[in-house]
């Protein structure tokens, strides 16, 4: 299979057309950004292990039953994925308090949740991405309400999978952010990626932060952080093939 033409360059990634109508070539940049882009920084080594992990994750979410537009991985920053056409939505997903939902509803970060809180957020830079509710999605016709059934039930069925997930290797996923898009076959997938970019991952032992938020915040290099993510979980995958 050959790239053919740049179709679409985002904050963190390049997608390529192929060879087939329906399969698109993703490249992972190593572009950090914060605030709506406000904050942007070249850091080497990011695109690498934003794509393994990924790839990883889907692969885990592929054997629990969850669907994703996820096909392969090409190399250490390039993968495979089925062409979606995308909701205007990022659906974000709360276990434990923290960011924008301590801020705007005065909650002390790190209070855990009596259950999970799912957010949507209109996809839009411009208007720098505000919350909005079922109503809105909508009236905006972002999605049909059998649609927004669906996304919810898919974002909760992730959630627990990856608590699961990340609970085995001493990480606690504290919120992620969700996109979801539609394949050729009408049928609605997780798409995007997920990575300590657009998770809160937190070490169960010490609360150390592992994921974008020390970017955010001026508080280290992300790369040693990101690379623990993914030796975690390469370290699980051997061990779970072990025991197969």
């Amino acid at each position: 299979m050959n790239k053919k033409e740049l179709i679409y360059e985002g904050k963190a990634k390049w997608l390529f057309e192929t060879d087939e109508p329906n399969i698109l070539w993703v490249t992972y940049k190593n572009q950090a950004t914060a605030g709506n882009g406000v904050k942007k920084e070249e850091i080497l080594g990011k695109g690498k292990l934003n794509n393994q992990i990924t790839s990883l994750i889907f692969d885990h979410l592929e054997q629990k039953g969850i669907k994703s537009h996820f096909i392969k991985s090409l190399s250490d920053t390039e993968q495979l994925i089925q062409k979606a056409d995308m909701f205007a939505l990022e659906v974000v997903v709360r276990n434990v308090a923290a960011g924008s939902f301590s801020k705007r509803l005065g909650v002390n970060e790190g209070t855990e949740l009596d259950f999970p809180v799912l957010e949507f957020y209109l996809k839009e830079d411009e208007l720098n991405d505000p919350i909005i509710n079922e109503d809105h999605i909508k009236v905006l016709q972002l999605a049909a309400e059998e649609e927004i059934e669906q996304i919810q039930q898919q974002a909760l069925k992730i959630n627990q999978a990856l608590i699961e997930l990340f609970k085995r290797i001493n990480i606690r996923l504290v919120d992620f952010k969700l996109e979801f898009g539609k394949t050729a076959d009408n049928k609605i997938v997780l798409a995007d990626e997920i990575s300590p970019d657009t998770c809160r991952l937190w070490d169960l032992n010490n609360n150390d932060r592992l994921d974008k938020d020390v970017f955010r915040k001026d508080l280290g290099d992300i790369i040693p952080l990101y690379q623990e993510v993914l030796d975690r979980l390469m370290q699980l995958e051997k061990e779970t093939m072990h025991n197969v």
